[in-house]
């Protein structure tokens, strides 16, 4: 039994100092791969480099840790003074053409829908009206020099026959030809008619249309003055976008960097944890509590002899006798 528990003890205590040594190794591994992450989250930071043009020049704001905060660019004076400039200009002159155009553009618009509140047929009668009554007085006078012309040769009332031409007929040949080139113009003036309704329709729409084009290009001198005022401050702005593109630069080289750091700060992490977590002596209790030759020295240097413990069975004689290499020699007294 002292012999069991001699090695149980060197083994546990073996154990116990080399777990110890492992835990240690652990958490210095762990601490070395946070400090090589840091130092490669570092090398991947964002830096932008302040750049100053003929148009002007970036300006980058940064926090203690070396975050970036605010980014902002200034025109040269140069340039900010033409920029002022044309948006004065723009915002006098421009904005004063805009509003006048916008006036003749309503009027346009206006007139348009005065043609558009008629139907294309209502257009189409009203023309006809219009145009019979121009024809009216040539065609009343021509009836009224026709009728004198047979009432002064005594041919008045007289007929000569009938003719459906035209859809109408006539007293005599005088007549008869009147009142077919009558019906024949009234033909004439209502195909003009129609074709006159629609027109007048197009003629609306494009007076709506005009009126829209004649506001929006009003606009256009006050663009032309703004957008020239906007290229100036695109110019200023590429010594912004410089910087900016520099350092995108120069985070893609940190980050390869950071990585070739991050992995090399976890190989070595991982190196020094298999040879922190040995502990020579801890492996050396563990080894004594196997091994067997030592357990069973330390078993006869605190078990008692059998010689010792003298005993007898029965009434016959006392044996006594020794351990040697584990073997018991019994030696019989009085022998």
């Amino acid at each position: 039994m002292p012999m069991m528990i001699a090695s149980a003890g060197a083994g546990l205590i073996g154990s116990l100092i080399s777990g110890n040594s492992a835990k240690k190794a652990a958490q210095a591994s762990a601490d070395a791969q946070i400090k090589a992450a840091q130092i490669a989250a570092d090398a991947q930071r964002f830096r932008p480099v302040g750049v100053t043009t003929a148009f002007g020049s970036s300006n980058f704001g940064t926090d203690a840790q070396g975050n970036l905060t605010s980014a902002g660019y200034t025109l040269s004076p140069e340039m900010a003074r033409q920029r002022d400039f044309l948006l004065q200009q723009a915002g006098s002159q421009g904005l004063d053409l805009a509003q006048q155009a916008g006036v003749a553009g309503q009027g346009l618009f206006n007139l348009g829908q005065g043609y558009l509140a008629q139907s294309p047929e209502a257009a189409a009668q009203q023309y006809m009206q219009r145009q019979q009554a121009a024809l009216a007085p040539g065609q009343e006078q021509a009836l009224a020099n026709i009728r004198n012309q047979q009432q002064q040769q005594g041919r008045a009332g007289l007929a000569v026959g009938a003719t459906m031409a035209g859809g109408m007929g006539a007293s005599n040949p005088e007549l008869q030809a009147y009142y077919n080139s009558l019906a024949q113009t009234n033909l004439d003036l209502a195909g003009r008619a129609q074709a006159e309704g629609r027109a007048q329709t197009q003629f609306g729409t494009g007076l709506l249309g005009s009126g829209i084009d004649i506001t929006s290009q009003g606009y256009n001198p006050y663009k032309t003055q703004f957008g020239l005022a906007q290229g100036l401050e695109t110019a200023g702005q590429g010594a912004l976008d410089i910087g900016s593109a520099l350092g995108g630069r120069a985070a893609t080289a940190g980050a390869n960097v950071g990585q070739t750091l991050f992995r090399g700060g976890v190989g070595a992490a991982d190196a020094m944890q298999a040879a922190n977590s040995y502990s020579p002596f801890g492996a050396a209790l563990s080894g004594l509590g196997q091994n067997k030759q030592l357990t069973d020295a330390f078993g006869r240097m605190f078990s008692p002899s059998v010689q010792d413990q003298g005993f007898s069975l029965g009434q016959g004689p006392a044996y006594a006798g020794s351990y040697n290499d584990g073997l018991f020699t019994p030696n019989r007294q009085g022998m």
